[in-house]
């Protein structure tokens, strides 16, 4: 009953506690927070489709949604003490034209963008090169929390990825948003997306939603050797 052993084992067994025990007051200490997340413009800037090969073996053609955007977003108020770094994108999305396998309410969706910013404490985690390390670093350098990281401005930004849809057409699909979405994550605690209803000082990311717009039909080559002639 007194060997070390069981000393051992009563010591480490108290200390694991004592963590998880600090661990829980830290995770639910971002309650305590006020999140008030918006966005105050989202719109399409550029909307192309293109055909083109999965990889380069692949002898069949697809089509392809090439989609520019401009954001203007404060998500200042997700950066605490707590956040080590915030997972930000942007999603196209299209109702299912139904058929075999696919629901009534089925929605498409495909990321175009996505980026991830760290809080200065987490630094150190950035993917980036070491010039733009450095620069990050000099602007938090004696900050803890820097929510001015969190307000992002985007004028006619490029998409990541292109995207495509399993049956290869995508022209002249209507109905087609962009949508913003977050996802925090903590040092100690849970992940949290963006909420859909409110919870006492977290509130829903407001106007996260664009227009409506139509992915336009492809270019024929007619019309673009007739306004590659025009132009000469």
């Amino acid at each position: 009953m007194y060997s070390s052993v069981v000393r051992l084992q009563n010591t480490f067994g108290f200390f694991t506690t004592v963590a998880f025990a600090v661990a829980a007051i830290i995770a639910a200490s971002d309650l305590l927070a006020p999140r008030t997340p918006s966005v105050g413009v989202l719109k399409t800037t550029n909307v192309q489709v293109v055909r083109g090969r999965p990889h380069y073996y692949s002898s069949k053609k697809e089509e392809y949604a090439i989609i520019k955007f401009s954001l203007d977003a404060d998500l200042s108020t997700l950066f605490t003490w707590n956040t080590k770094q915030l997972f930000v994108y942007v999603t196209a999305e299209w109702p299912s034209a139904g058929g075999h396998g696919s629901g009534q309410n089925a929605t498409n969706q495909a990321v175009i963008w996505d980026s991830i910013i760290t809080s200065p404490s987490a630094d150190h985690l950035a993917n980036l090169g070491p010039v733009a390390m450095k620069k990050l670093r000099r602007s938090a350098e004696g900050k803890s929390i820097d929510p001015n990281r969190g307000k992002l401005s985007l004028k006619n930004q490029r998409p990541k990825y292109q995207i495509t849809h399993p049956t290869g057409k995508l022209a002249e699909q209507d109905n087609v948003v962009l949508r913003l979405h977050y996802n925090v994550q903590p040092w100690v605690g849970l992940l949290t997306w963006n909420q859909d209803v409110e919870f006492w000082k977290w509130k829903t990311l407001r106007n996260n939603l664009s227009k409506k717009f139509v992915l336009p039909a492809i270019k024929k080559k007619e019309e673009k050797k007739k306004k590659a002639g025009a132009s000469s």
